[in-house]
């Protein structure tokens, strides 16, 4: 029984003076991770750091703040670099993000459904990015609806309600640093009534530092902290929430 951390993108270059020594660390109390992408650059990192270290696996995508710079080709590109790596197990981050609108709608919306598509031509799942975006992203989805659409709602940030209505769709919730922030109350409620059997733990480091450490660049190893919390909310053992949620992890990116 081990923290899995769903979202770490170990790749970035906030861990290039020490990521070797960084991940030894991790690995000390972290048993697997995965590693997602933004576009076709950072896609090649993954996978490159999941073929290098055992114990990290990657997904590949463009994340919706980057669909402006893509281009069809890119779908091409993604397509055979998980055909050439079976450690490659989930299509993204992929979704929505009206926060920024680095990219415009309309543009974030056609690459999600393609990246959709292309996730079940591949029968991957997929880690959806929604800022902003709720109705919109539930609503997508709800058009490429099939037996094989699932994966994760990355980071999550949206209501009860609507993190039902994504698990009855075959979806698993996945929570980061912000369920710790003392001021999340209604994350944290949403935490304490879903089902365990559906929920997540990640850190997306190196972004969202959970407390005691704010103000510092995260890593996989403060997932402990968020599983911590969701304990604490549920009011259930931690290292109930370590074994189940490790357990959804691997059914979800199907790794034995």
């Amino acid at each position: 029984m081990k923290l899995f951390d769903t979202h770490a993108h170990v790749y970035d270059k906030a861990f290039d003076n020490d990521r070797e020594s960084m991940l030894e660390d991790v690995f000390k109390q972290v048993g697997t991770l995965v590693c997602p992408s933004e576009d076709v650059a950072s896609s090649r990192l993954a996978s490159a750091l999941s073929q290098k270290y055992p114990r990290i696996y990657a997904a590949v995508g463009i994340h919706p703040q980057e669909t402006a710079k893509a281009v069809p080709e890119d779908l091409e590109i993604l397509r055979q670099m998980v055909k050439e790596n079976p450690k490659i197990v989930a299509i993204g981050e992929i979704g929505l993000d009206y926060y920024y609108l680095n990219s415009p709608k309309d543009i974030q919306k056609d690459w999600f459904g393609r990246q959709i598509e292309l996730a079940g031509e591949l029968d991957l799942p997929i880690i959806i990015h929604d800022r902003d975006a709720h109705g919109d992203t539930v609503s997508i989805l709800k058009e490429h609806a099939d037996k094989k659409l699932r994966g994760i709602l990355h980071c999550y940030s949206g209501s009860y309600e609507t993190a039902e209505t994504l698990i009855q769709m075959g979806f698993y919730i996945s929570f980061a640093g912000p369920v710790v922030f003392p001021k999340s109350t209604a994350l944290k409620e949403v935490a304490r009534r879903l089902p365990l059997s559906k929920m997540l733990v990640e850190t997306d480091s190196p972004y969202l530092t959970p407390p005691p450490f704010r103000g510092r660049r995260n890593d996989p190893s403060k997932v402990f902290y968020v599983a911590q919390e969701i304990a604490r909310l549920k009011e259930i053992p931690l290292e109930t929430v370590i074994e189940t949620t490790e357990q959804n992890a691997k059914d979800i990116y199907r790794i034995s």
